[in-house]
């Protein structure tokens, strides 16, 4: 008799359904990293014939790929786990949209100035391969507006949200009419689907003012964090220090990057940290809203604190007694890199402790607190012999450094407890 198909169940179907969007997502984010070579195959074409300054893979294109390989890689991880969540959806399509920029880039000015007619639609994507980074704008000011809850502030954003999605449609329309789209490669070419001359003005003005809008829903997405973390309470609020804290950092790596090239520092070292401002943001808000160790936080703060201020402060000291022992010494002496270096190894650990106490003290209160109140509870401990007293202290101390929900303590003994105190005792906010 001839096999009978057997419908599949609930839950098989429901593991199929939860499948396609990881296959999907990881499918966009191998789609992105594909995209590498032909650009660079492309690159190398324009290269032959004289078109260097048209090609993308540049060593100061360095950052911006970074960033969209990143802003992939996270959206496919976010998507992979969060499926309903938006931003990583939207994180993806940063880096498919920056990535298919420069890819569409390379195909129009090698399909249009080098072989005419040899690549088929070059002509009308030369309206469009600009596209690709006004759709990465706009997906970054939704990235930003989004989380990391993957809904609005307030219900009250969702008319500047159908703004910012009316001026990106705007501006990709304005580009595709554009009677010039090559300006300044080729001033002269004309696009297949460029408008009259009569709508050149109207384009123009179209244009910009879609470009102000984008740029204004940037600074307004920006603002609307601020909004949130005033109004944020417990794992949200922790979400959005860590936004903070990558954007701080963030913005030093900028600002460092733009010093050491002022300074005339190789342009390797200026590129690593624009990359790192550029690539730490994506990577930050991966790790907020899939909650990863979001309460390491205060940790991670005051320790890159005493240990950056340690750094500091023990070069300073090498410098001096390299510098002190110098004079007398001589400069080429042996004995004043050992000395200074015998003298910063002994002082390490006492200043790591002192310094991480003074951390602690003024960044991570809580911890300096609750390291304190364990410790004259591990010494009132050794001159206390009452059962009682110690039951009733222990569960004080655990919720003052805890400050869990509930707390109990349950004593097993042969012989009933002492009076004075209970046994076990219940703490409930």
């Amino acid at each position: 008799m001839p096999s009978k198909a057997v419908p599949l169940g609930p839950t098989a179907q429901a593991g199929r359904s939860h499948r396609w969007p990881a296959v999907v997502a990881w499918g966009l984010w191998a789609l992105t990293l594909l995209t590498l070579p032909v650009v660079n195959w492309l690159d190398q074409r324009l290269r032959q014939v004289g078109l260097s300054a048209l090609a993308i893979l540049e060593p100061a294109a360095f950052p911006l790929v970074a960033a969209a390989l990143t802003a992939a890689t996270v959206g496919a991880v976010l998507a992979s786990r969060r499926r309903r969540h938006p931003v990583g959806w939207l994180l993806l399509a940063v880096g498919l949209s920056a990535q298919f920029s420069n890819l569409a880039s390379d195909y129009v000015h090698y399909g249009v100035m080098v072989r005419p007619g040899g690549l088929p639609g070059a002509g009308y994507l030369t309206g469009f391969y600009n596209s690709g980074t006004v759709v990465m704008v706009t997906c970054i000011g939704f990235v930003v507006l989004l989380t990391p809850t993957g809904s609005l502030p307030t219900p009250r954003w969702r008319w500047w949200a159908r703004i910012q999605v009316a001026a990106t449609v705007l501006l990709v329309v304005a580009a595709a009419l554009s009677p010039h789209p090559l300006e300044p490669e080729d001033p002269t070419y004309e696009g297949p689907l460029a408008a009259p001359a009569a709508l050149s003005d109207l384009l123009a003005v179209a244009g910009v003012a879609g470009v102000v809008t984008l740029l204004g829903g940037l600074l307004a997405a920006a603002g609307s964090l601020v909004v949130r973390f005033r109004r944020a309470r417990g794992l949200e609020r922790q979400q959005l220090r860590w936004l903070a804290l990558a954007a701080a950092v963030s913005a030093v790596a900028l600002l460092a990057a733009v010093a050491v090239a002022v300074l005339g520092a190789p342009l390797g070292v200026v590129l690593i940290a624009a990359g790192i401002s550029v690539a730490l943001l994506p990577l930050a808000t991966g790790a907020a809203i899939l909650r990863y160790r979001l309460y390491d936080l205060d940790r991670v703060i005051s320790r890159t604190l005493a240990y950056g201020l340690l750094t500091v402060l023990l070069g300073l000291g090498y410098a001096v007694v390299v510098l002190g022992l110098g004079r007398l010494l001589g400069r080429d002496s042996s004995l004043i890199v050992a000395a200074a270096t015998l003298a910063v190894a002994a002082a390490f650990q006492p200043a790591r402790r002192r310094i991480q106490a003074g951390v602690d003290r003024r960044f991570n209160r809580r911890r300096h607190d609750a390291a304190h109140t364990i410790a004259a509870f591990s010494a009132h401990l050794r001159d206390e012999i009452d059962l009682a007293t110690l039951t009733g202290e222990l569960l004080t101390v655990v919720d003052q450094t805890m400050q869990p929900t509930q707390t109990s303590l349950w004593l097993r003994h042969n012989e009933p407890i002492p009076t004075g105190g209970a046994a076990a005792r219940q703490l409930d906010r």
